[in-house]
């Protein structure tokens, strides 16, 4: 027992050090360092440092710009900007009293993490604003400065914003386009293992690069645009959402492979989007075979688009985007695991700030700052993992800076260092948090140490080291001892209940009840909210300590029959023809999915009901029975 705890241990810390081999990010890298030198350079010339530094707070606005579409690249640092110039003037006014603080710190963190989990928004999420509203603790006490802090603190941001927009001009559609990219080779891949063991795999890859996509264009939508390339790429992604439904069809009704030229054309198009040229013979050929046909079909008219995008121009464009409000209605929910963490990281945050400000530490605000940053992993094991490369990096880091102050720099030398620290930060942390650890680590300490005469280097390293030990051991422990089994404890009634809205989504599309938009109903709303807030708390179990693997293997095929059977129900909404069952097949149907309700509410095995035939939609009907057997196999 001992010797597999050791094991698994330093199995952990070897995974938390792994170095991952993923290219360097040179030119976002040296944007970062440029965000962060030009406003100190340009408070050195106008004859004030600390206004300058002021402004490099804000340039952290531009560690939050990702592979995102720009439209919601320009929304998304406004706001950060925005916030983390709140995050400075809330922190001014209230430094005179600690335990305000402590509750300010503990709900922009929370807050914050809410915001980021529910708009599914990658990156730093709340550590940054938590260091620009603990930075304040460190700086004079002058509450009177708060509007003109704040005020600095928003153009450094503003600068970093037009510095991260500047791709509006070069490649305006990028993301969206590689996206695509990603799912037409899946979608290739999917076609060559039709009727194939491999299959299974496939879709599932394929689905979740549509999903990725369909999430990317939602995102890039922007009403007024209705430019050629903005039609083409929306009219490529419904094409895409038509052939995976074919192909899948298919699969569920053939036992036969799709010739492989099929698969070709779509590879074809792939260095269209790149820039190439498709190649017209690479279509594919077919007999009298109507489902070939019709996936033919499909694949010919996104070659017409690609050949003359003109095209694209007769077709509307469809993109349910849904609403901000009714995705933070759906994150406001007892069993909403983005609401539980939210709470969970806030209460851990003020404790970890009454502690700082409590007693009599000296720079406290790392204490908060190092919990923030371990508590940026989603689940426990990445909080260990965290925790780990935090502690190990900042000390280093801690080293670093302490000898770099010890030199004394002025001026010009530390905007020069923040600019080389803050690239060094970003061209690392894809590949590994420690390093990058590093770089940011010493970046805080010269923005808030920068006045400060450091002769005793080593009494400044140990006292840094110790707060962050300090941070990160509350941040761990405070992750461990709550909620450390709130995912997998929700998983059940989660599963149950996004099986139930699945029922109502089917009620409406296959009973007699024309002219009701399936598409845009609240049930379609509600079933799309449970199946996101099912995937990522199946994710987060995955990652609790301890957890019971073997379950949540077999949960798996479960959960992802229920994805898929999400979607396929998404795409038979925006069909005109479908089957129509009668009462007594609906009251059939509906019973056997209230079934498979309860036996995941109670983790039973489910006894196996027939179901009605669904002529017009057999890869439905036969996802209902892979439901059924994944259930039935559940031990």
């Amino acid at each position: 027992m001992n010797n597999n705890s050791n094991h698994t241990f330093w199995t952990t810390v070897k995974q938390a050090f792994e170095i991952k081999n993923v290219p360097f990010p040179w030119i976002k890298s040296l944007l970062a360092g440029i965000c962060a030198g030009i406003p100190i350079f340009l408070g050195l010339l106008f004859g004030n440092f600390q206004y300058g530094m002021y402004g490099s707070i804000g340039s952290f606005t531009f560690l939050y710009m990702f592979n995102e579409p720009l439209a919601q690249r320009a929304k998304k640092l406004f706001f950060v900007a925005v916030g983390l110039a709140a995050a400075v003037g809330i922190g001014t006014l209230l430094a005179p009293y600690p335990l305000a603080m402590a509750v300010a710190v503990g709900f922009i963190g929370a807050f914050v993490t809410f915001i980021f989990g529910t708009l599914k928004f990658p990156g730093p999420a709340a550590i940054f604003f938590v260091l620009a509203v603990t930075l304040t603790s460190a700086m004079n006490i002058n509450p009177s400065e708060a509007p003109i802090r704040a005020g600095l603190v928003f153009l450094g941001g503003m600068l970093s914003w037009t510095v991260a927009m500047s791709g509006w001009f070069i490649n305006r559609r990028g993301s969206e386009t590689k996206a695509l990219k990603a799912v037409y080779n899946q979608l290739a891949s999917l076609i060559d293992s039709a009727s194939t063991d491999t299959f299974s795999v496939a879709r599932e890859k394929a689905l979740q690069q549509i999903k990725v996509a369909g999430d990317t264009l939602s995102a890039g939508y922007i009403s007024w645009d209705k430019s050629m390339e903005s039609r083409k790429l929306y009219y490529l992604y419904e094409q895409a959402n038509h052939i995976f439904s074919e192909v899948v069809e298919y699969h569920a009704k053939e036992g036969s492979r799709i010739p492989e030229d099929f698969g070709q054309a779509i590879r074809e198009f792939v260095k269209s989007l790149e820039g190439g040229k498709s190649s017209a013979s690479a279509l594919p050929k077919v007999d009298d075979h109507p489902m070939l046909i019709r996936l033919s079909t499909r694949i010919r008219e996104v070659d017409e688009v690609l050949t003359d995008p003109e095209k694209a121009a007769k077709h509307d464009i469809h993109i349910r985007k849904p609403p901000v409000r009714s995705l933070f209605a759906g994150a406001l929910h007892k069993n909403s695991i983005v609401f539980i963490s939210s709470l969970r990281n806030g209460f851990i945050m003020v404790i970890a700030a009454l502690i700082a400000f409590s007693f009599d530490f000296d720079r406290a605000y790392w204490i908060p700052l190092s919990c923030a940053a371990v508590m940026m992993g989603t689940t426990v094991m990445t909080t260990f993992h965290r925790a780990i490369q935090r502690s190990v990096g900042t000390i280093i880091g801690v080293l670093i800076a302490s000898m770099l102050l010890a030199s004394q720099p002025e001026g010009w030398m530390i905007a020069v260092i923040i600019t080389v620290l803050t690239f060094g930060a970003e061209m690392f942390i894809p590949r590994n948090y420690a390093l990058a650890a590093f770089f940011f680590t010493s970046t805080a300490i010269f923005m808030a140490e920068n006045a400060t005469q450091i002769f005793d280097v080593g009494y400044f390293a140990a006292i840094r080291a110790t707060d962050v030990l300090i941070g990160c051991t509350i941040g761990l422990a405070g992750t461990y001892l709550i909620g450390r089994r709130s995912a997998s404890s929700r998983l059940p009634h989660l599963l149950s209940k996004t099986i139930r809205s699945e029922m109502q989504v089917l009620a409406q599309l296959f009973s007699d009840n024309t002219g009701t938009a399936v598409g845009e109903s609240g049930d379609m709303r509600k079933m799309q909210t449970n199946l996101n807030n099912l995937n990522l708390v199946y994710s987060t179990a995955l990652g609790e300590i301890p957890r019971n693997k073997p379950a949540l293997h077999n949960l798996w095929p479960i959960i992802f029959s229920t994805d898929q059977l999400g979607y396929l129900l998404e795409a038979a909404a925006k069909e005109p023809n479908r089957t129509i069952l009668s009462d007594e097949e609906m009251a059939h149907l509906l019973l056997t999915f209230e079934k498979m309700a309860q036996a995941a509410k109670q983790e039973q095995p489910l006894s196996r009901r027939e179901i009605p035939r669904l002529p017009s939609h057999p890869h439905i009907e036969k996802e209902i029975a892979d439901l059924q057997t994944a259930m039935q196999l559940r031990k």
